[in-house]
Parts: structure tokens; sequence; C-alpha cells
């Protein structure tokens, strides 16, 4: 067996830096066992809070004022219309849309139920054409707003909306070439000018 060698004084001298510099594994466990003991200690229980008395009966917003403000995020009719392209005559167009064409013929939906205008308007539309017609006014009021609209927002002028959707369906898309909102002098916001094609 050979003989156990003899540390040089340099390791002697970092053996001890290295001593000097370590912790006893059981000196960090007492004092973990000392700081768990200490916090379940100091923390007494708390008694559950009292309400403020001045709180009582009180309710969330009951002091709030209703907003006079109302909002519609939905593009309005004459916004949807005008991000339309142009695909009649362009300067007809401009004219058109500042008033300076007067229409041919005019049908007042205004007051009429979805039911009774749908099919006034299909009629107009298709006689209109076969006339020989180009521009025409669609009357449909702007609408009015209720003073209750409920939870439930409402769109304001029911047929304002319905009309632009029903020109681009069957059976009125083939005879109708542009849809806009009228100018003020023809009803504004709650008319529309509708240019018809030409029959073949």
């Amino acid at each position: 067996m050979s003989k156990r060698r003899k540390l040089t004084p340099e390791e002697r001298e970092l053996w001890s830096r290295v001593a000097a510099s370590t912790r006893s594994i059981r000196e960090k466990r007492a004092d973990t066992a000392e700081l768990e003991s200490f916090l379940d200690g100091a923390s007494p229980s708390k008694s559950p809070r009292q309400p403020n008395p001045e709180l009582r009966g009180f309710h969330l917003g009951q002091h709030a004022k209703p907003s006079a403000h109302r909002f519609d995020l939905a593009p309005s009719p004459a916004e949807h219309l005008a991000k339309q392209p142009v695909t009649m005559d362009r300067k007809a167009h401009k004219a058109m849309t500042r008033g300076k064409l007067n229409p041919e013929a005019t049908l007042d939906l205004h007051g009429m139920t979805l039911a009774e205008a749908h099919p006034e308007l299909i009629r107009f539309i298709l006689n209109g054409q076969s006339h020989g017609k180009r521009l025409v006014l669609v009357i449909t009021g702007k609408g009015k707003r209720s003073d209750d609209d409920g939870p439930i927002p409402r769109r304001v002028g029911v047929l304002r909306h319905q009309v632009p959707q029903w020109l681009r369906m069957m059976p009125l898309a083939p005879a109708v070439m542009q849809v806009n909102e009228a100018h003020l002098k023809h009803g504004g916001g709650g008319a529309y000018y509708v240019y018809l094609r030409r029959l073949r």
C-alpha cells in the first residue's frame, strides 16, 4: 500500500482559503428550519374585514348619467355605396351625384312595411327599364329613432338599409347599373338614385 503524500505549503494555504469560504449544510438546514418556524408564528389569523357601513345600499352605476351619445359602428348605406366602383359613365355619374340630373320617375316607399315595399320596388324598377328610363329616384325616408331602443340596438330607417340590398338581388340586379345616395335637393340620405341599364 502506497504511503499518503503530505500537502505542500502552497496546497495547505489554498485549502484553508476554500474552507474559510464554505458554510456547513447543517447550519443552512438549521437556519431554514428557524425561518419556517418564525414565519408560521408571525402570521396571526386575520379577522374577516367588516364592510363599510357607508357603502351599504350602494349599487354600481346608480349615480351615472345616461349618455346622450349613441354609436352605430356599422357603416351607413351611403358609406357603403360610396365605396362601390362606378360602372356608369363617369361624367353622368358626377352630374348625378351633384343633383344636376333630374330623375325620370320617382317611387315613394316612405311609411310602407318591408312586405309592401319590396313588390312595389320590383314593379317600379322593371317597368322603368322596360319604358327606357335611365335615372329613377327611390324615396325611403331616413327613419325615426324611438325614445326607448331597449337592450338590443335597432337600425334606424329599415327601408333605407334594405332597399340597396334588394337592388343588388334578383330579379332587380340585372336591371340596375348604379345606386347612389341622392343629392339634398332630391331627398339626401332618405332617397337613392338608381341608374338603370338599357334593355338589349
